[in-house]
């Protein structure tokens, strides 16, 4: 199943993706008598995806299509999934590819991470502000394989990761890279992690949460870095240095998970991106699996000091 959060009539909804729109959640329970909870945190902090889930695929699938309260493709504006995490968790550094970008080593014993806070994050369609700041001089996208968890927990097993989590969703996770760099450090200095990583609109997610049960193998999922269209980087997730095993076990051993906290698991590579330019992260699997891609428009707050 997949589940997204769309705007109408003033609010932000959770609904369900079909092939010709979104259906929501509030119609289906309209329809149905069932008291699902109606935006997207609230369903997952009460745990409601996972029997949703099955309702979907033992025939709620087919219900739906002949159920009214459907809303059009073309009509469907999508917003953030959701917009206030407790926490939202980045692994850096996790690709060797991208490691070799900042003149790094990938970390092996524990993985490289970072917080970021919540009022960086924007949703489909949203635009990048890259920093008016003068030291900004280099804003660099990463396109990332997200993970949603799906319950309070702490101290989960490598074997048991998967009853941890609701989802996986796309990600682009941007880094001004010119301060990383900056400050006589040849390669990036991770004193400066809380800083470039924090600037407004430094993390958009979405459009879609797609649940488990869609993805057989994560391992086999290819993450895209495409800017302007073009691939720039892709890269398999067997690929990781920390697979989403290791990570989402061990930092339940560490500071714990939170029903909808998000695991940014690490990008393929980084792409520089400038005024006018598309950032896009796209996700695909075997036998022609994909995500809904997730598109950004850059726009550069030196050029364009109105959009601040």
């Amino acid at each position: 199943m997949r589940l997204t959060t769309i705007q109408h009539s003033g609010a932000e909804i959770a609904g369900i993706v079909t092939p010709k729109g979104v259906f929501p959640v509030a119609a289906l329970n309209a329809a149905k008598g069932t008291a699902w909870k109606t935006d997207m945190m609230s369903l997952i902090q009460a745990g409601e995806i996972p029997a949703m889930t099955d309702w979907y695929n033992t025939g709620g699938k087919e219900e739906l299509e002949g159920m009214a309260g459907l809303i059009p493709r073309e009509e469907v504006v999508c917003a953030p999934l959701y917009r206030d995490p407790k926490r939202i968790f980045g692994i850096g550094l996790n690709y060797v590819d991208h490691a070799g970008d900042i003149g790094a080593a990938a970390p092996t014993g524990f993985p490289g991470s970072f917080f970021k806070m919540a009022d960086t994050l924007i949703g489909p369609n949203d635009e990048i502000h890259l920093p008016k700041l003068k030291e900004a001089q280099k804003t660099t996208a990463e396109a990332e394989l997200g993970i949603i968890m799906g319950r309070d927990c702490r101290d989960v097993s490598e074997e048991d990761w998967q009853s941890a989590i609701v989802g996986y969703t796309t990600i682009l996770d941007m880094t001004e890279e010119s301060i990383l760099k900056g400050n006589d450090f040849v390669s990036g200095n991770p004193r400066y992690l809380t800083i470039v990583k924090n600037f407004p609109t430094f993390f958009s997610f979405g459009p879609e949460l797609v649940t488990p049960d869609e993805v057989p193998d994560v391992l086999a999922l290819e993450v895209q870095s495409v800017c302007n269209g073009q691939v720039y980087a892709r890269n398999v997730v067997a690929n990781m240095t920390h697979r989403p095993a290791r990570l989402v076990s061990l930092h339940s051993s560490i500071q714990g998970w939170y029903a909808g906290d998000i695991l940014s698991t690490g990008t393929p590579r980084a792409f520089h991106i400038q005024d006018g330019d598309l950032a896009e992260c796209r996700i695909v699997g075997p036998d022609g699996f994909e995500m809904a891609p997730l598109v950004n428009p850059v726009v550069d707050l030196k050029k364009h000091p109105e959009k601040e």
